[in-house]
């Protein structure tokens, strides 16, 4: 009998969370059953994770010090070196749902201080027909307001309910990517000219963001086939924002920041740039996923055979850290934010079905590819896998479940002396690996924002200290979200698209 494709999908889609549960159901079920085999393997898994830790705080060394050079760098002197680089444009995408005017104008503001010639811009600002009016009504005020400052302001509003889309960004996204190609076939600009910035719209850039973006670019010697991959700060609200916020928030971009130090392993992540042209070859954002900035990367390295790449860019960007009007609405957001980033497991069964069968899904249909070589498909399987894996099962295995071995097997292995030293060498090996959470600690000071006239010194103190919960956001908002999304992906109980609610104070 012939298996059909749906279901060998459906099988694919089952491997990450079945292999996270029987992790889990091993751990627990040989802890009553072989508790010494299961405290072995806690202690490697233990040893195993502090040499993650060292390698984070390796490279997030290495991270640091190219920030700092990069911020510091007069990025529009280096350009204005390069010939032709006038030629060369700047277009924003900012696709945006049911943010107030507030968030809108501030994006809008901080684009204009921009140190790049605005000249050089267009910004598309894509809104939802199912909240038409709001939209219009903020859309006529950033017109008023912007209208004339960039090469062109292109407003444009998403349909509801087209075919073949889910609601969310990247559908929205995917149709502002057309109506801007429209526009820049009207001004009749060579796609290679033009490189794409796709935003959240709380999305704020530094001064030299396109600046360095343009050299970047323009330098680049397969600018073509390239996108860039800036450091994610979440610093627009962050004074006002909870402790758990904070850890999450910045959790991601010191995991961002060890990634940029690693070429070879980047994806695309939330705000992030990408050469026009590679969009153009594969019909943009896919309009039916969740995790469209990072499926983005991998629709142009299937596309091109693997001959694609993301390129570190050390300038930041900063967004809204999660924030809602009340404390619980808040850590629900966060969770819910967190699910929908973990919901990237959702690229698995896309890679290992698109790199074995050499095709791309677009809107034309599977369109044959160049096949990417061996090795490239293993690494970048074991790296998404690995990552996915850990993600959902090491803070469980190291803070709850290796205390369970150690709790059942006191009347058969107790006296012992490795079950009577394993506790403290357990102890030893988490005590260690807790030198990534001082480094973050230290590292996050050095990228908060100035303290707000209305904010205490005292303040400083707070965000030193909250550093302690590290273990918990990474339980309560990292291991379990993880958990449920993969085990939705195995269940087909498939995860919507959920628009994180902005707040400021």
């Amino acid at each position: 009998m012939k298996i059909s494709d749906k279901t060998k999908y459906r099988v694919l889609e089952i491997i990450p969370g079945a292999l996270v549960w029987v992790t889990f159901i091993l751990a627990i079920l040989l802890s009553f059953w072989k508790p010494l085999w299961v405290i072995y393997f806690v202690i490697v898994f233990c040893i195993y994770w502090l040499f993650r830790v060292l390698y984070f705080v390796f490279y997030m060394a290495i991270s640091w010090r190219r920030f700092q050079k990069d911020v510091s760098t007069d990025w529009l002197e280096k350009i204005k070196e390069l010939p032709d680089w006038e030629n060369f444009y700047h277009l924003v995408v900012l696709p945006t749902s049911k943010e107030s005017l507030e968030v809108l104008r501030s994006t809008f503001e901080n684009l204009e201080t921009s140190h790049y010639p605005l000249d050089k811009m267009i910004v598309v600002l894509s809104g939802e027909e199912r909240n038409k009016e709001s939209f219009l009504r903020n859309a006529e005020e950033i017109k008023k307001e912007f209208g004339d400052k960039f090469h062109r302001l292109l407003i444009t509003m998403h349909p509801d309910n087209l075919v073949g889309e889910i609601k969310g960004k990247g559908s929205n996204a995917h149709w502002a990517g057309f109506r801007a190609k429209e526009l820049i076939d009207e001004l009749k600009i060579p796609y290679e000219k033009i490189v794409v910035s796709y935003f959240d719209c709380d999305t704020c850039v530094h001064p030299e963001y396109f600046s360095c973006l343009a050299y970047k670019y323009i330098t680049h010697p397969r600018r073509e086939r390239a996108a860039f991959q800036p450091v994610a700060l979440y610093n627009n609200n962050i004074w006002d924002s909870m402790s758990l916020m904070r850890i999450a928030a910045f959790g991601t971009t010191f995991w961002l920041l060890t990634e940029l130090a690693k070429p070879d392993r980047l994806f695309t992540f939330s705000s992030h740039s990408i050469a026009f042209k590679a969009l153009v070859d594969v019909d943009f954002w896919q309009k039916d996923v969740v995790t469209d900035d990072s499926r983005i990367f991998l629709q142009c390295f299937i596309r091109y055979g693997g001959e694609f790449e993301v390129v570190p860019m050390y300038v930041p960007v900063s967004m809204d850290t999660v924030m809602a009007e009340t404390p619980w609405r808040s850590l629900v957001n966060l969770y819910k934010q967190q699910r929908r980033w973990a919901w990237g497991v959702e690229h698995f069964p896309y890679m290992v079905w698109h790199f074995s069968r050499g095709t791309l899904k677009t809107d034309k249909g599977e369109i044959k590819v160049p096949k990417i070589p061996f090795w490239k498909r293993l690494k970048y399987l074991w790296n998404l896998g690995e990552g996915m894996y850990s993600w959902a099962t090491a803070p469980i295995l190291m803070f709850v479940l290796s205390k369970l071995p150690l709790w059942v097997g006191k009347n058969e292995i107790g006296t012992t002396a490795f079950f009577q030293t394993a506790p403290l060498v357990l102890k030893w090996l988490l005590t260690a690996a807790m030198l990534g959470m001082v480094v973050s600690a230290i590292l996050f000071l050095f990228l908060l924002p100035p303290r707000p006239k209305n904010k205490s010194p005292f303040k400083f103190v707070i965000m030193l200290v909250q550093w302690a919960l590290l273990p918990i956001s990474l339980i309560l908002f990292g291991s379990i979200p993880a958990v449920e999304a993969q085990t939705r992906l195995m269940l087909g109980k498939y995860l919507g698209f959920w628009v994180t609610e902005k707040a400021r104070k």
